[in-house]
């Protein structure tokens, strides 16, 4: 497995006296409107371990239906919450859905309590009352006082082991709780086994297996003690079963080293003077107990917590210094937190040995590369992979070689669509596997099998019997009747054949590259000219007749309606602008969108988007219109594209707890942030070029990879100056609005000139 070590040797060299103490601009808790998506605990980049408080427990179903109040849980955490249930070490960034919170622990004094106790009587368990005003988050550290427990809890990480340091009161009754019934989007069934083995006084080894989002999913763990507990023991809670076996000659409640069940929770007590710290080392493997020890003994051998603390920060500070900006503080807030919740996901998915278990949940070795896992493809291959092109690209390069284990092991030979802990979630629409690929490939940044590549994705993209897309091959489309998802399949598939399609053009295989050139076409079947919008199509192809032109729910979409969808042809503006009615028609398009208002009505169904996350008909809390504000590039408007650019940052982004206007799905919304402020942006990932608008930054450096820097300037910055009067690459005016990723490689700086007036007459 490749070392941390190794990839910094391919950083350029930035001196400790040259790096900026950039971590203190990182706000961990800033989430979205709907709070609940975001988790303020303790990681380090691509880590693991993602260390973090949970505020409740609720289950995922209630009276046998679906909870609609767990989806605030997503991450684990709410700000709105008054309580905090424990502390957990894996948690999701801002998913629409979720799994995970797996192993809580929390330290508690006084009577033993066993159940977490609810939110509005925190006394009635083992939860506690906190206040923000006791709560510290920060890169890589998390701090709150329990004010019910009169403990300070304090968390930190290295990539694979969790560090909880807890300072007690004087007590005789101090515990640590061990909960392995808890996890996220929870239900009574969902843990499908559970053991712990109590290796001595300080040592607890075990694994938990789970059915969630992720079918089959097995966690080992390693756990010590800085100091010997003086007795511990365990509550089963798990339903009378039939057969219950022999097991019964033996106390196994009190002081049993040997435990299993599916509804287990455990408690460590201990005697503690005022003041006294007992530290916790919390180590997760895929693969074995054995493992995890390994684990531990290898990236936290002793008890520094403070040391442990300032590595990660230093590593978060280390990777927050690969773009310095100069710009407002409120921005610097946004931008390095932006970047920090860029760099979260995708995990490493295996241990120091490189050991890690695959699809075919089978242990494999990772041989020159990192194991990932947590790829949101369907959100994160629209501008979080190209912003690891250009800024992560070795990283991105073992995340590419991690899909394609991920396709060797696969019994079905797809590419991931949601990789999720040695399984696949098949979690939204498309396969965007192979716009990571391609966007990889274009950019020359993949060094495995290009050829083999190609044929992964191919293979993806005849899988037949995969959502309709044995009908799209031969129909051209995917009939309504098939799928409520028909309209935005079909799109999604077309660009998904594009990409697919420049892979082959850059390894000079021309049959392949003018098969699915054709297929990419196929945006058009669904498209009805009569009313310029794209719309469900029938199998005998006709339109659908019942169609609302506004609503999100039966109309052939997912996450948008089709005012957002019907610009989703990023492979090929010009055509879609053309078949719109030209350049001045399609720019009054887009201004209707931005324009438009959406009746409450739109809103009542939809969990993850509040009018505060949508401008006029734009929703830019879900993903399928990132792009647009860009199409007015060509368009020949691209004073629009400026002004909407900047207009998104202000709204949509702020440095507050509620200050995203959606989710932030895993980086994506994050990294629009990153590339929109540096004045570029990915609008068909696949290709070599961005398309060019308003940065929000007065300048930036980045550190390339190579050892080259790219500046970015923007001449006479302000709020109100969000117009661009030109644009210089090297000197040179630029007459188009692109830019291109080879020209950002070679290192060098990207002028713009910055008013307050629309500049109507640059050259497009």
């Amino acid at each position: 497995m490749k070392k941390a070590l190794l990839f910094c040797i391919l950083l350029p060299a930035l001196s400790a006296q040259a790096q900026k103490e950039l971590v203190k601009y990182v706000k961990p808790i800033i989430g979205t409107q709907k709070m609940g998506h975001t988790y303020p605990g303790a990681t380090v980049p691509f880590g693991s371990v993602q260390l973090s408080p949970d505020t409740d427990t609720l289950s995922y179903e209630l009276n046998g239906k679906y909870n609609g109040d767990v989806y605030k849980y997503c991450a684990g955490y709410k700000y709105e919450d008054k309580s905090i249930v424990g502390f957990s070490h894996t948690h999701f960034s801002g998913t629409g859905h979720s799994d995970l919170g797996d192993f809580l622990v929390m330290p508690t004094q006084g009577v033993l309590k066993m159940n977490p106790g609810t939110a509005d009587v925190p006394g009635s368990g083992f939860r506690s009352g906190y206040s923000h005003a006791n709560e510290t988050a920060e890169a890589g550290y998390y701090k709150v006082k329990l004010d019910d427990h009169q403990i300070q809890a304090e968390l930190t990480a290295s990539k694979r082991v969790g560090m909880h340091r807890y300072t007690f009161p004087k007590s005789d009754q101090s515990h640590i709780i061990l909960d392995l019934m808890s996890g996220i989007y929870n239900y009574d069934d969902k843990t499908v086994w559970t053991y712990v083995r109590v290796v001595n006084d300080t040592l607890v080894t075990g694994y938990r297996q789970t059915n969630g989002w992720a079918r089959t999913r097995t966690v080992y763990f390693a756990m010590t003690f800085s100091k010997p507990f003086k007795s511990y023991g365990q509550k089963n809670f798990d339903k009378k079963q039939a057969y219950q076996g022999f097991w019964r000659k033996f106390d196994q409640n009190h002081n049993f080293p040997e435990i299993a069940g599916k509804r287990i929770r455990m408690h460590f007590d201990f005697d503690t003077d005022a003041q006294e710290q007992v530290k916790v080392k919390f180590a997760l493997s895929p693969v074995s107990q054995a493992n995890a020890l390994e684990n531990m003994k290898t990236e936290v051998p002793g008890w520094d917590f403070d040391r442990v603390k300032a590595a990660a920060q230093a590593d978060w500070n280390k990777e927050l210094n690969k773009i310095n900006i100069a710009a407002s503080e409120d921005d610097k807030v946004n931008f390095y937190t932006a970047m920090y919740h860029a760099f979260i996901n995708p995990t490493t998915y295996g241990d120091v040995n490189g050991q890690y278990k695959g699809l075919d949940q089978n242990v494999h070795q990772a041989d020159g590369f990192t194991n990932y896992t947590t790829f949101s493809l369907w959100d994160t291959y629209r501008a979080l992979h190209p912003f690891f092109n250009l800024i992560q690209p070795s990283r991105n390069n073992d995340m590419l070689k991690s899909m394609m284990a991920h396709y060797d092991q696969s019994a079905l030979k797809m590419l991931p669509v949601w990789s999720h802990y040695a399984n696949d979630n098949w979690c939204m629409s498309g396969y965007h596997s192979v716009s990571v690929v391609a966007d990889a490939i274009i950019k020359g940044v993949y060094n495995g099998d290009a050829q083999k590549a190609l044929e992964a994705c191919i293979t993806t993209a005849n899988h037949r019997s995969y959502e309709g897309i044995g009908k799209y091959i031969d129909m051209g489309y995917i009939p309504a009747e098939d799928s409520g998802t028909s309209v935005s399949n079909t799109l999604e598939y077309a660009y998904d054949d594009w990409c697919i399609a420049q892979i082959a053009k850059k390894l000079n295989n021309q049959p392949v590259y003018e098969e699915f050139m054709k297929r990419s076409g196929n945006w058009k079947n669904v498209y009805d000219k009569t009313i310029g919008f794209m719309r469900p199509r029938l199998a005998n192809g006709s339109f659908k007749k019942e169609f609302d032109v506004l609503s999100t729910h039966g109309q052939g979409f997912i996450e948008g309606n089709t005012w957002n969808y019907s610009f989703f042809v990023p492979q090929d503006p010009e055509s879609l602008m053309n078949i719109m009615g030209g350049k001045q028609k399609f720019g009054a398009r887009i201004d209707s969108l931005f324009n438009m208002h959406l009746p409450d009505e739109f809103f009542a169904d939809t969990e993850d988007i509040t009018r505060e996350g949508i401008i006029g008909g734009y929703v830019h809390g879900n993903e399928p219109a990132h792009h647009v504000a860009y199409l007015y590039n060509w368009a020949g408007q691209p004073w629009k594209t400026q002004a909407r650019v900047r207009n998104i940052l202000k709204m949509q982004y702020k440095p507050t707890p509620d200050g995203l206007g959606g989710n932030d799905d895993c980086g994506q919304m994050s990294a629009w942030y990153m590339f929109s402020s540096l004045g570029f942006y990915p609008v068909a990932p696949g290709s070599d070029e961005y398309s060019l608008g308003s940065p929000a930054v007065k300048s930036a450096i980045l550190h390339l990879e190579g050892g080259n820097t790219f500046t970015v300037e923007a001449i006479n910055q302000s709020d109100q100056n969000v117009y661009v009067q030109k644009v210089l690459l090297n000197g040179v005016v630029i007459s188009n609005h692109l830019i291109k990723h080879s020209d950002i490689l070679k290192g060098g700086k990207l002028t713009f000139y910055m008013t307050s007036k629309p500049v109507k007459t640059a050259k497009i």
